[in-house]
């Protein structure tokens, strides 16, 4: 971003214009299956303010948001309702993994739980906590915010498959 001191104009990349207004008008999903619930609506209540952070209000169609928060375990009969939400989304999406049961599988090393999350779709942001306090939460989606607003792959964001 450049300011032209002679005629006062601010110019800038196209890009970097959208990276910056796609990271205050966050859209996100709630796909709380646990405990990590209870916390997800801490950090959603008016203490906490998200609203600050452009994402406050939650959508409950996959079709109308951008960040998928998986909240809680998943089991493995859960991960293609997983899948179907996550492919349900447009372009660019981003998912949070939210708790220690969706990062990793937490306690529940077993043959019905899903061990990460990031083994079925694409992870952008883990939070780790059992639960996570509100707080890691709002550092988690300040991360994904400076993530958006630093991708330049193209003009419309990453493809799924481009993630690490």
């Amino acid at each position: 971003m450049a300011v032209n001191q002679e005629s006062g104009f601010l110019t800038t990349k196209v890009s970097d214009f959208l990276g910056w207004c796609r990271k205050y008008s966050l859209f996100p999903y709630p796909f709380v299956t646990a405990c990590c619930g209870m916390e997800y609506m801490s950090v959603s209540s008016a203490h906490y303010d998200l609203d600050r952070f452009g994402a406050a209000w939650p959508r409950f169609s996959p079709r109308q948001a951008d960040l998928l928060m998986v909240v809680g375990t998943i089991s493995h009969k859960m991960a293609p309702v997983l899948q179907m939400v996550y492919a349900q989304m447009c372009e660019p999406k981003w998912v949070m993994a939210f708790g220690v049961c969706t990062c990793t599988g937490g306690f529940y090393n077993n043959y019905a739980t899903v061990q990460g999350i990031d083994t079925i779709v694409p992870v952008d942001i883990y939070v780790p906590g059992c639960p996570p306090r509100p707080e890691a939460v709002i550092d988690g989606i300040i991360k994904l915010q400076k993530k958006i607003q630093a991708d330049h792959h193209s003009m419309f964001g990453p493809k799924s498959d481009e993630r690490n």
